[in-house]
């Protein structure tokens, strides 16, 4: 009976979607109709008439005047534009229409890969329902044959855990392979190779990949695995982009022929993004970092959709390293919004930048004297703030606990994440004056107060409920850091 029901609604649903095709052309001829009756009362020919003698009488100069003023126009409206994105680092127009219009209008894009999806991550339309206490791939992960190898190859023990190494291998075969792999047997080789536990193992398959094609998932895995040094590691991504680029040229052409074939192309897409996002670290790490700014910054604009990877979390800190603070101002105006998730990086840069104005003059004695002026309490609140969204970044900053090396996940607002965040932002804090002096009369100030929810002085993360539910997992991140030694807070160069 329920069966039969369920029919007949379907069929119901199915003929209403049917008809309503029809209804606009009955609309259409309705109105056309009730035109053609009303055409007296409405003197509509009169009118025609009345319009038409109106344009025989312009002459050249009002079309002159009318294209100069249109262009005036939007000529003032382009300044408009460019000013607003020196500063803000967005366009105004495109910012508007995202964040106020589409919201009016019902819009939600969803047309984000849900290949990107099931890896971690959404697209920037869809961020308001994902929650921030998750793990996620560490935006500045190392790699693990030219830098977690040395730690390996210097004490004997393995920096990453096996539960951090599972969740890489989940998104290696989530983003470098495919359904139609077993048609190429390189591609057939390597969806093997991800799923291998043993390093030399998936090394020697990603030779035997070589050896039939010039497979560009091949060349990444060799890259992050065999390469020794960041020199070795460049030169083998360079050698995948191309590979990359000729496949992704290809599927692009075939990504409407079938589902298949648009996996493919998603596949393609996030194998190009992630060697480009790889190619820009390795400019980072050896130097290069103006070179860095540029292809993060034209990948940015390239694959705006793509932001599971949080690119503009590599561009924050090639900026601060640049100094471009002015810059990093602009990134973070766009990516500092309500609407998306937010992580240490995002919290902390803006506290660091709201602090360098009033870092180097700051006194603790003097503000109890006479009370925080408007910039030193926007500080302090900035810092509130990202205390509140990570109390675990202040003891790493300010050097109560030893640095290590970061795992490939975090967990947001968890002990993993300040870890990674100070491993890499450390010295940047350190290259603001007074800037770690204001975190720390700041931080004391918020562990000492009678109803703050987080037990700074005696360890613990306290009682607070986005944390409660993630520890586990943050336990499990965390294993990796038994019986290491404290490393330095510098950025790793091995080259």
């Amino acid at each position: 009976m329920a069966e039969a029901g369920t029919g007949f609604l379907e069929q119901l649903k199915s003929c209403i979607v049917w008809s309503w095709t029809y209804l606009w052309t009955l609309w259409f001829f309705v109105m056309l109709f009730l035109v053609y009756i009303l055409r007296v009362p409405l003197k509509i020919n009169d009118n025609l008439t009345t319009v038409s003698m109106f344009l025989n009488t312009l002459t050249p100069k009002f079309y002159v005047a009318l294209t100069g003023t249109s262009s005036l126009i939007s000529g003032l409206i382009l300044i408009f534009e460019w000013w607003y994105f020196r500063k803000y680092g967005t366009s105004f127009i495109e910012q508007v229409s995202v964040s106020h219009l589409r919201p009016l209008l019902g819009g939600v894009d969803n047309s984000a890969p849900s290949t990107a999806n099931a890896a971690g991550g959404e697209a920037d339309s869809s961020r308001q329902s994902v929650s921030e206490c998750k793990v996620w791939r560490n935006p500045l992960n190392l790699f693990r044959g030219a830098e977690y190898n040395r730690y390996t190859w210097v004490t004997g023990r393995e920096p990453l855990t096996y539960y951090d190494m599972n969740l890489s291998a989940q998104d290696h075969q989530t983003f470098f392979t495919c359904d139609t792999d077993h048609l190429r047997p390189a591609d057939a080789i390597m969806q093997k190779a991800w799923r291998e536990r043993n390093p030399q193992a998936r090394i020697s398959a990603a030779h035997e990949a070589l050896e039939l094609n010039e497979c560009a998932t091949a060349y990444i895995l060799l890259a992050e695995e065999e390469a020794t040094t960041i020199v070795e590691a460049e030169k083998l991504f360079k050698q995948a982009l191309k590979a990359g680029e000729g496949c992704y040229r290809r599927s692009q052409q075939l990504q409407h022929h079938g589902a298949q074939y648009e996996a493919q192309h998603r596949r393609d897409t996030n194998v190009l993004v992630y060697i480009k996002r790889r190619l820009a670290m390795c400019a980072r790490k050896l130097g290069r970092t103006r070179e860095a700014v540029k292809m993060m910054r034209d990948l940015m604009k390239e694959f705006p959709l793509l932001s599971m990877f949080n690119i503009h979390e590599n561009l924050l800190e090639a900026l601060l390293e640049l100094q471009a603070y002015a810059d990093v101002q602009a990134v973070l105006a766009k990516y500092d919004d309500i609407s998306l998730p937010k992580s240490a990086t995002i919290c902390y840069t803006a506290a660091l930048l709201k602090a360098r104005a009033v870092s180097d003059k700051f006194s603790p004695e003097a503000a109890s004297r006479r009370g925080l002026s408007t910039a030193e309490m926007n500080a302090v609140e900035a810092i509130h703030r990202a205390v509140e969204f990570n109390p675990h970044v202040p003891k790493y900053l300010l050097e109560m606990k030893s640095l290590i090396l970061p795992p490939e996940h975090i967990l947001k607002r968890g002990d993993s994440e300040a870890i990674a965040y100070a491993f890499f932002h450390l010295q940047h804090w350190k290259r603001v004056e007074g800037a770690l002096n204001l975190l720390h009369c700041t931080w004391e100030g918020i562990s000492q107060h009678p109803l703050c929810p987080f037990k700074f002085r005696d360890g613990k993360s306290g009682k607070h409920p986005a944390l409660q539910s993630v520890a586990p997992a943050d336990e499990d991140l965390r294993e990796h850091t038994r019986g290491l030694t404290a490393m330095t807070s510098s950025v790793p160069t091995f080259c």
